[in-house]
């Protein structure tokens, strides 16, 4: 079982067929001040895999600052059936949705595990906005 890919978007939703729908994929965020929570991220994995590994897989995801502390985790299953006949691979998405603290600005990474394995990094950098320069137009007629 592997990733085949894994990404941070403002919005994902896997339809009632399967068909994943991705919106607004990122890499960094700005925000106004710290500490902060970035409400909403959602988390997309497509995992892929054979025939014979129909079954239960276990999901790790955790964030991770830059010096590895984790920051938030979860841990799930994915069960995979058997596929009709004539297909070879099998494949699953799913959305997984947050709201991420973050204490300081710096580097931060999604690591996503499949049954014990590390299968998919997704890096996040956060930064503070730099702040516009105010101008005082009170004295301006």
């Amino acid at each position: 079982m592997k990733v085949d890919f894994a990404v941070a978007c403002d919005y994902a939703l896997v339809d009632q067929y399967g068909k994943l729908s991705v919106l607004g994929i990122f890499q960094h965020i700005w925000v106004a001040n710290f500490p902060t929570v970035h409400p909403r991220m959602h988390l997309v994995v497509r995992l892929k895999g054979k025939r014979t590994e129909i079954g239960e897989h276990r999901i790790v995801i955790r964030l991770l600052d830059a010096e590895q502390n984790e920051v938030l985790s979860g841990t799930g299953t994915v069960t995979f059936s058997e596929p009709p006949a004539g297909v070879l691979e099998i494949e699953a998405g799913t959305v997984l949705a947050f709201d991420v603290p973050f204490q300081r600005s710096g580097r931060y990474q999604f690591e996503v595990t499949v049954d014990g394995s590390v299968e998919a990094v997704v890096p996040i950098t956060v930064s503070q906005s730099p702040r516009a320069e105010r101008t005082d137009t009170s004295n301006l007629h």
